[in-house]
């Protein structure tokens, strides 16, 4: 785009309070703009800031023309409504894929969204370039969080898998599970799922990412998934490792928006 047109993407990042790791995920993102040629905007707000400063920070994002995707890093401090702001952001700039018109749009045959939610779009690209089918599998998603496992089961539906949810009201879920050909799991529960719930050959996409004490690290803690991986590993076909697996290949999706947006934003092809 910078040889053909003289312009280049830009991505705004707005983060409130000083979460470790929040702030760590910012980063990251940032650093992989700054590698790709991505102009990174960041707007860093206090802990205790109000929604009607938020949603300035917003509309200055949804505004500036030289901004093509617009990201609140999630979770927020309890006093601000997360629905309400993420609303707030332009469908055009959702990178995110979080905006009600977008989710709806996945949901809905017959209509495209502007962008799918980048972990949930990370999931099936690691699948198909790994030459996974999807059509016709017994796909079990663990979890229905509004961020990863509602748009994966929908995206999982729109590739014509047998989708079932599992979530805190199933029975039995490790009986749900076992009938599974390809797994995802995004429940925030370190190592709950365990080798026994698994079918053999089973693939399985480990979306959890929880940090746990670790005194053996420089750090004090380290990483770890959903799924038991020494256990799982025993049983499935292919899984995605924690850290290293799924986590990487959602930043790239997340770049990839971001040129989608800007190149809808120059009408360049």
């Amino acid at each position: 785009m910078k040889n053909t047109i003289g312009e280049i993407p830009g991505l705004g990042v707005l983060l409130v309070g000083g979460r470790r790791d929040s702030q760590t995920f910012v980063d990251i993102k940032m650093k992989a703009c700054m590698k790709v040629g991505i102009a990174p905007f960041t707007v860093e707000l206090p802990e205790d800031c109000n929604e009607a400063e938020l949603f300035d920070a917003v509309s200055s994002f949804n505004e500036n023309p030289l901004i093509h995707g617009v990201i609140v890093q999630l979770p927020l401090p309890k006093h601000l409504d997360e629905e309400k702001i993420i609303s707030y952001v332009s469908p055009e700039k959702d990178v995110d894929g979080f905006h009600p018109i977008n989710v709806g749009n996945l949901a809905m045959q017959g209509r495209e969204p502007s962008f799918i939610p980048c972990s949930s779009k990370s999931c099936i690209e690691l699948l198909l370039r790994n030459d996974v089918e999807i059509k016709g599998k017994n796909v079990v998603v663990v979890g229905r969080s509004k961020l990863v496992g509602l748009p994966t089961s929908l995206l999982m539906q729109r590739h014509h898998a047998t989708v079932t949810t599992v979530h805190a009201f199933t029975r039995n879920p490790e009986q749900v599970t076992h009938g599974a050909d390809i797994l995802v799991s995004d429940i925030g529960v370190p190592n709950m799922i365990r080798g026994h719930w698994l079918n053999p050959g089973v693939i399985v996409v480990d979306m959890g990412a929880n940090s746990i004490e670790d005194t053996g690290s420089l750090q004090g803690h380290r990483l770890i998934g959903d799924v038991c991986y020494d256990e799982a590993i025993v049983k499935a076909s292919a899984i995605t490792p924690v850290p290293g697996g799924v986590g990487p290949i959602t930043i790239s999706m997340l770049l990839s928006n971001t040129v989608d947006a800007a190149k809808r934003s120059y009408r360049h092809t």
